[in-house]
């Protein structure tokens, strides 16, 4: 499994950025130890309706830090009368969770993506490191997942690819890590706002790249 400094990251999630799209994938599987404590949880959260996250880790953390986002995100654009960029979004979540670093740390990884300008997908650790990506994937697949991406990537590629590549990297986690599993949310962000779809694990395994 992930371990990050130490600490177990049970879950995959994945993030894809095109020309015009940022494609975001998670399992459906929350997990307590050994124990599946629920088939059908929601990994991806939208926070605005250009901009959505992933989240592997605490499930308390993730939720906290979702709603956090959510917040701080209106109250960007009631303070300064514009959208927030994805950037902003980015290293505010980042400013958090270094200054937490020293007290009580977040347990989280976390994937943003959303459509400001142009498409932008951010990786963010616990630590609250903070980097721009083309693909990413975090949690305890994340070492199947990433192989995959890095195999099948490419910038030109199309939407409906992206979105084929991005459900196929969680497949494979999904063969090979018993954390990950049920099913795969698949979520597309563009200029025209947030769509998210789900596949459960018996048409996961019909789908070839």
């Amino acid at each position: 499994m992930y371990k990050h400094r130490g600490v177990e990251l049970k879950t995959t999630t994945v993030g894809i950025k095109l020309h015009n799209y940022v494609v975001l994938a998670a399992d459906k599987r929350a997990t307590a130890g050994v124990y599946v404590a629920h088939k059908y949880v929601d990994k991806i959260i939208s926070i605005k309706d250009y901009a959505a996250i992933t989240m592997s880790g605490l499930v308390a953390d993730a939720q906290y830090l979702t709603e956090v986002a959510k917040y701080i995100s209106s109250d960007m654009e009631l303070s300064i009368g514009v959208k927030p960029s994805i950037g902003s979004i980015a290293s505010y979540i980042s400013l958090l969770l270094s200054i937490y670093l020293r007290y009580i740390p977040f347990v989280v990884q976390v994937v943003l993506g959303g459509y400001d300008s142009a498409p932008r997908l951010y990786y963010i650790d616990m630590l609250g490191t903070l980097s721009e990506e083309d693909y990413v994937a975090t949690g305890s697949g994340s070492p199947v997942a990433i192989g995959v991406l890095e195999q099948y990537y490419n910038k030109n590629m199309e939407l409906s690819e992206a979105k084929k590549l991005a459900v196929n990297a969680v497949k494979s986690a999904i063969e090979r890590d018993a954390w990950t599993g049920t099913g795969v949310d698949v979520v597309t962000i563009g200029s025209k706002g947030v769509t998210k779809e789900t596949i459960l694990v018996s048409k996961v395994h019909a789908i070839k790249q």
